[in-house]
């Protein structure tokens, strides 16, 4: 019985069963304040609920993961979830209605923007790992969490560039594993060169490529996590002039995706690299990259 609890449960990504596991403990937490029964919970329950988030503020698609949580958290005991309810449906319709629905995007951290950050980067230990994870990121199109994934042994340096293999993804919840292309860059913003120069510096030939450096320097033999990157994104953001508040890990992902399709490069060889599943998701870097080119309103006024 154990075993096949532990099999349903790894149908998740690790990322998203943790998600899942804070959402559904701040549930029971407030049913537990409200003296209602979190599992099994009531459409009425979790309808009330969604419409509290919705008062203290929360984003439609925070609530909407929220109802996932507890979805699967009733599909894991085997009780009917609450979320098929049309009153639990119609509530995050009319919050979605009232409330609107668009997602807050972070600022891509584009070419002259990524130039810009690892300038800041000083010539240091830490700065050369943060060096060759921010243009690793970027020159990947990287989620942070494949980023701190990698280890030595997934990256294969050629005349040409990199080599990456990612294990697992967002999109390969299977882990069949891709094989990505990084290219060389310049002399100033070479993710391969960067790499090279951090794993050299830090001695480090197997395991992580990239780790936590203590105080004193050494380096660690653990991985980086995925919300350090973030904070590492959004330091050099900072340090180069920009607003950190606007960017993320996922900056670099996107500014690797606006930035090639700014130069006109195909679609489908941007999802070689970004490994989408959808021409649609892609799309929408393309139209926001060309915005404003041949714009119908250009030398009217």
């Amino acid at each position: 019985m154990a075993a096949a609890v532990a099999y349903a449960k790894a149908e998740k990504a690790p990322a998203t069963r943790k998600a899942y596991e804070t959402d559904f403990r701040l549930f029971r937490a407030w049913c537990g304040a409200k003296g209602a029964s979190a599992l099994p919970a009531s459409p009425e329950t979790l309808a009330a609920y969604l419409a509290h988030g919705a008062a203290e503020g929360a984003m439609v698609s925070t609530l909407s993961r929220r109802v996932a949580a507890v979805r699967y958290a009733h599909k894991l005991a085997s009780l009917p979830p609450p979320s098929d309810s049309e009153a639990v449906k119609a509530t995050l319709r009319g919050i979605r209605r009232t409330n609107g629905a668009a997602k807050v995007k972070k600022a891509p951290a584009v070419v002259t923007r990524i130039k810009a950050m690892v300038a800041m980067c000083p010539d240091t230990l830490t700065g050369k790992r943060d060096r060759a994870l921010l243009l690793l990121g970027f020159g990947g199109a990287f989620r942070r969490s494949e980023l701190v994934a990698l280890d030595v042994e997934h990256l294969e340096e050629t005349a040409e560039g990199l080599r990456a293999f990612i294990a697992r993804s967002k999109t390969d919840q299977e882990a069949e594993g891709a094989t990505i292309a990084v290219a060389r860059g310049s002399s100033v913003a070479c993710p391969v060169a960067a790499v090279r120069d951090w794993l050299d510096a830090a001695g480090i030939n197997s395991g992580p490529v990239f780790r936590p450096i203590n105080k004193a320097g050494a380096v660690s033999t653990a991985r980086l996590t995925d919300r350090s990157v973030a904070n590492i994104v959004k330091a050099y953001a900072g340090l180069a002039g920009l607003d950190e508040k606007q960017f993320s890990g996922h900056s670099l992902r996107r500014g690797f995706l606006t930035s090639a399709a700014a130069a006109g490069k195909s679609i489908f060889r941007m999802m070689d690299v970004s490994r989408h599943k959808s021409v649609d998701t892609l799309r929408g870097y393309v139209q926001e990259a060309e915005l404003f080119k041949d714009h119908a309103g250009a030398g009217l006024l």
